[in-house]
């Protein structure tokens, strides 16, 4: 497969190209297609999605000087969560290099967003691997970092799950539960279902990478579904 053109948008070219082949190599791809030689992206994503945050925190931490350390937790989730990283990969066109089984290739719903988002995290990390810590900082600041103005103007960073504690006593008098649903995916890559209600009636559901992001995600369908923002 030839990388050239999401090089070019990407804006950086590889030393080692068989490291951004890697970054597209789901293991459903590796599981069928045992004799390919090839390795999945699992490590990649992991050391990319530590080297995004880290980025992001120095990012944020130096423009946001008067942000409080819980407003800027929230921005930087609202900026490496699953939405924006593979809003950010759909951008680039990674789609059209993914490597992927033959059902997986299928699925164009929520699971490809999810393997979109951890398919940039380990752009970040071959990069990283790549050409050092500078070319991926110089990736995350000209491809990420330009969407804080959008998600502070909708408000997406605020902490959903204050606010809708805030509005749910004031208008019900009563506290939110979050349960979980559902737990899915492998060990090194869980996705957490969660809902919220208050009193008898379900307000929504919300799906993270962690239970911190699932319940955040279930408190904003729960205060767009009622109007509270």
């Amino acid at each position: 497969m030839d990388f050239s053109k999401f090089e070019e948008r990407a804006g950086i070219t590889f030393k080692d190209k068989s490291l951004l082949k890697q970054a597209f190599t789901h293991r459903s791809y590796i599981n069928e297609n045992r004799g390919s030689a090839l390795e999945h992206n699992e490590r990649l994503e992991f050391l990319g999605d530590a080297v995004l945050e880290l980025v992001i925190t120095d990012y944020l931490y130096g423009r946001l000087k008067d942000s409080t350390e819980g407003e800027l937790t929230s921005l930087r989730s609202a900026l490496v969560n699953a939405d924006t990283c593979s809003l950010v990969a759909q951008t680039l066109g990674a789609n059209d290099f993914l490597l992927l089984s033959r059902g997986e290739s299928k699925d164009t719903g929520r699971a490809r967003q999810y393997i979109l988002a951890n398919t940039l995290e380990a752009i970040i990390g071959a990069i990283y691997l790549d050409q050092g810590l500078d070319a991926a900082k110089n990736f995350i600041l000209t491809h990420i970092t330009p969407l804080i103005e959008e998600i502070l103007k909708g408000g997406d960073w605020i902490d959903a799950k204050s606010l809708f504690q805030e509005k749910a006593q004031e208008y019900t008098g009563l506290t939110p539960i979050y349960k979980t649903i559902r737990e899915s995916g492998p060990d090194h890559d869980k996705r957490f279902t969660i809902s919220v209600s208050v009193g008898e009636e379900s307000y929504g559901e919300g799906e993270g990478k962690s239970k911190q992001d699932a319940e955040q995600e279930a408190a904003r369908v729960a205060l767009d579904s009622k109007g509270w923002r």
